[in-house]
């Protein structure tokens, strides 16, 4: 389901549409459409409730942002791959393999 720009500011206590205006500037947020006609799929949403978070009650400032945000963004892409891995592995290896790849990094994260 699509959002509309002022929508999406109205389901957020707070938000300020200037501020948002700035997160979609700096491709922190990127919404299909242009300015005055932004469309926000359910993933930019949710991106934009974690900016909102981050500012409003972590206090991160502006300059640190997209450092966090990138942080995120790699940890999140992260979790996908090892996600997509381990769900490889369920389906072409065999089980004593899978335990044996289970125990190796089981033994490896203790460390």
């Amino acid at each position: 389901m699509m959002m509309s720009f002022d929508v999406l500011i109205t389901q957020i206590d707070g938000l300020d549409p200037d501020a948002l205006m700035r997160w979609i500037a700096n491709e922190w947020v990127r919404p299909e459409g242009r300015a005055g006609h932004y469309l926000f799929q359910e993933i930019d949403v949710a991106r934009v409730h974690l900016i909102y978070e981050l500012r409003e009650e972590m206090e991160v400032d502006e300059v640190a942002l997209p450092v966090v945000l990138s942080l995120l963004d790699q940890v999140y892409d992260l979790r996908r791959r090892v996600k997509a891995i381990g769900e490889a592995l369920g389906e072409v290896a065999a089980k004593d393999v899978r335990q044996a790849i289970s125990d190796q990094v089981a033994e490896k994260t203790r460390s």
